[in-house]
C-alpha cells in the first residue's frame, strides 16, 4: 500500500492481524494497530507495530487512533458467524459508533484515505431466497434496502456515513463489501467462527475423537462463496488506492453449498462422516455469491486461491491448534491412517 502511516482499527482480529503483518512486510513507515481485546487475546501480535488496546466506540479514543495517520482502515466491529450475529443484533448495531467516530477523527486529523470494511450482509434478503450457486449479487442489489437484521443494517448505515462524509466534508472514503473471508490464524470456536472454520473444527474433532459424525446447521443446501485471506488483502490495497468511491464487492465467485464445503473438508481429512442436520440452528440467507463483474472491470482484480487450496491451509492450521487436546494414541492412530 502506498502509505507512510496507517492505522488498522480492529487489528487484533483475524483480517487485521494478517493485514498488519503484510503492511510491515511491505515497509510501511508506521503501522498503528488498535483493538478492544486485551493484547493476549489478539489473533496476531506484531512487536514492530504500535499496538494499542482501546475502545473505538469512544470518541476520544477514535480521534487518537487517527492522529498523524495518512490512512485509516476500519475493520473494527462486533461480528461473527451466523450463530453470533443472529443472537446479538443490538451489539452488532452499536458498531455504528466506531465508524462514526473514526470518520470524525479522520476528518479532524486530515487523513488522506479512509477504508471501511462492509459486508455482503447489506444485500436485500429478497434476492437471496434461492439455494442456488448462481445467486450472484451485484452492488446495486443492496437497494431497496432489506439487509441482514442488526449486523447488515449497521454495515449499510455505515456505508452511507462514508458517502456523506466524503460528499459533505471531503473525507476520501473507500468501501468494500467483504464476502466470507477465511484462512489460518482466525476464530474456529467459541461462537463467532464462520462456516469454513467451524466445519474444519467439527471434522477434526470427529477424526481425533473417533466419533465419525457431524452436525450441519440447516439442510446443507444453502450456498455461499468464500474468499481466502491473502486475496482479501490484495483487494483491500487495490480498492484503497483506487478512485472507486461507491461500495464494491470483494469476494470469490466460486460458490458452493454447505454440503459441498463439508465434502471438501472430508476429502482433505481423508474421512467420511455421518451427517445430521439441525434445521433450528441459525443459517442465514439461502443463497449468496459475489458478482465480481465491477471489480474485474475497474481494477482487474480476482481471487487467486481456489477454495480447495485455501481450505487445506485453513484445515492444517486448525488441526495444529486442536491436536494437543486429544490423547496421544488418537493422534498416532490418525497419523497411521487408522
Amino acid at each position: 500500500m502506498k502509505v507512510n502511516t496507517v492505522v488498522v482499527c480492529g487489528g487484533g482480529g483475524f483480517i487485521g492481524g494478517h493485514l498488519v503483518a503484510d503492511l510491515l512486510k511491505k515497509g510501511a513507515k508506521q503501522v498503528r494497530c488498535i483493538d478492544v481485546k486485551p493484547l493476549d487475546e489478539w489473533y496476531q501480535v506484531h512487536p514492530e507495530a504500535e499496538n494499542i488496546v482501546a475502545d473505538l466506540n469512544l470518541r476520544d479514543k477514535a480521534f487518537e487512533a487517527c492522529k498523524g495517520m495518512d490512512t485509516v482502515i476500519n475493520l473494527a466491529c462486533n461480528m461473527g458467524g451466523m450463530g453470533f450475529i443472529e443472537k446479538n443484533k443490538g451489539l452488532c448495531m452499536i458498531s455504528v459508533l466506531i465508524n462514526t467516530h473514526l470518520l470524525m477523527g479522520a476528518r479532524e486529523h486530515g487523513a488522506q484515505r479512509f477504508f471501511y470494511a462492509s459486508s455482503a450482509c447489506v444485500y436485500n434478503a429478497d434476492k437471496q431466497k434461492d439455494k442456488k450457486l448462481d445467486v450472484y449479487l451485484k452492488e446495486e442489489d443492496a437497494y431497496p434496502a432489506m439487509p441482514e437484521d442488526g449486523y447488515g443494517w449497521e454495515k449499510l448505515f455505515s456505508e452511507r456515513m462514508c458517502r456523506h462524509f466524503r460528499e459533505d466534508f471531503g473525507v476520501s472514503t473507500r468501501v468494500a463489501r467483504f464476502h466470507n473471508v477465511y484462512g489460518p490464524n482466525g476464530t474456529f470456536e467459541g461462537g463467532r467462527e464462520k462456516a469454513p472454520a467451524a466445519i474444519c473444527r467439527k471434522v477434526i474433532h470427529a477424526k481425533l475423537s473417533g466419533d465419525h459424525s457431524i452436525e450441519i446447521w440447516g439442510d446443507g443446501l444453502q450456498t455461499r462463496s468464500f474468499m481466502y485471506i491473502s486475496d482479501c488483502l490484495k483487494g483491500i490495497y487495490s480498492i484503497t488506492e483506487s478512485d472507486i468511491i461507491d461500495p464494491i464487492n470483494l469476494g470469490s465467485s466460486e460458490g458452493v453449498s454447505i454440503n459441498q464445503l463439508v465434502d471438501i473438508v472430508e476429502d482433505i481429512a481423508g474421512i467420511k462422516l455421518k451427517r445430521s442436520y439441525n434445521l433450528d440452528a441459525p443459517k442465514g440467507v439461502n443463497g449468496r455469491n459475489s458478482d465480481n463483474t465491477l471489480i474485474q472491470k475497474l481494477l482487474g482484480w480476482q481471487p487467486n486461491t481456489r477454495l480447495r487450496d485455501g481450505m487445506e491451509k485453513t484445515y492444517r492450521w486448525i488441526y495444529d491448534q486442536m491436536a494437543g487436546r486429544y490423547p496421544a494414541k488418537a493422534r498416532e492412530a490418525v497419523a497411521a491412517g487408522r
